[in-house]
């Protein structure tokens, strides 16, 4: 197995998720790389992404494992983030490739950053209110499930934030939060902000992957 970590930011956010497997899958074959194809009528690729990413939400940290036909056996795949960026499009972009890396099941966390934006600047009050919410007991914020809309407490799945002003316009919150088993979307610490305190919503906000991390806090690989 070999593996490529990409960023995925600007306009390459707003590509849903089969959008962007096609879209690396044509960049192989640009670039002249076979890749593995399983057996039968329908062949389909051995790529995969670890952690599927929300559309609208940047990430510099994705993760695509696949597999090379064996006439490629001989590629380096260190080289191949240069040329899969060639085959690429504005907004994603390959930095590092190798072989191996570390199982999925040890992908535990996710280093997160969420801005939330306001026209007017930031609110009097905002950070030391917003920092309270992320502090108390318990925060329930209504998600969406595959059975509808479903209520959940978020806390637990938030391992440490902060909360801070960036710019006069934006409050910034790093976090570290669940990755799988379960999972915590960062778009939930925007709209519970919003539901919770309604006085400091913002009016726009904007989610990124930072790290993808074990369970010691390292950097998963």
């Amino acid at each position: 197995m070999r593996r490529i970590l990409f960023e995925k930011t600007g306009n390459g956010i707003w590509i849903s998720h089969l959008d962007l497997m096609r879209i690396l899958q044509r960049a192989f074959r640009r670039s002249g790389i076979l890749l593995k194809h399983t057996q039968g009528f329908n062949p389909h690729a051995f790529v995969s992404l670890a952690l599927p990413l929300s559309v609208g939400t940047a990430s510099r940290c994705e993760l695509l494992d696949f597999e090379l036909a064996e006439s490629e056996a001989a590629v380096d795949t260190a080289s191949l983030p240069e040329r899969l960026n060639a085959a690429l499009p504005d907004g994603i972009h390959c930095v590092l490739g190798y072989d191996g890396g570390r199982k999925l099941k040890e992908l535990t966390h996710l280093q997160v950053e969420v801005r939330l934006e306001y026209d007017q600047g930031v609110p009097v009050g905002a950070v030391d209110a917003i920092d309270g919410l992320f502090h108390g007991e318990t925060l329930v914020v209504e998600k969406r499930s595959k059975n509808g809309p479903v209520e959940q407490d978020i806390l637990p799945m938030v391992k440490t934030i902060t909360v801070s002003t960036e710019d006069e316009n934006t409050v910034l919150l790093s976090a570290v939060i669940c990755a799988q088993n379960p999972s915590l979307n960062p778009d939930l610490l925007a709209k519970a902000v919003g539901t919770h305190l309604p006085d400091f919503a913002p009016d726009f906000a904007k989610s990124m992957r930072i790290e993808m991390l074990t369970q010691d806090g390292t950097p998963f690989r």
